[in-house]
């Protein structure tokens, strides 16, 4: 059981159906990053407008060196993400 309540895919609308919907097309499920802040709609739209601009968005890296900088960056976090 979650700590943090969350909307379930199946009962979500409006911005977290929208990204729970994104999220299942590019990764096949909805990740617990999604899910956590699901209760503040505008939080979760927030957040990923931003992984979009850092991620996506124009600049002097290439998408692979992005992601691989995030890799080097979690794993010396600690994090699984």
């Amino acid at each position: 059981m979650a700590y943090i309540r969350q909307v379930d895919p199946e009962d979500a609308d409006g911005l977290v159906k929208k990204h729970y919907e994104a999220g299942l097309t590019r990764a096949g499920k909805v990740y617990n990053i999604l899910r956590v802040q699901s209760q503040t709609p505008e939080a979760l739209d927030a957040t990923m407008l931003f992984y979009e601009t850092v991620m996506l968005g124009k600049g002097p890296l290439r998408r692979w060196v992005r992601e691989l900088l995030a890799t080097v960056v979690s794993k010396t976090n600690g994090c699984v993400y």
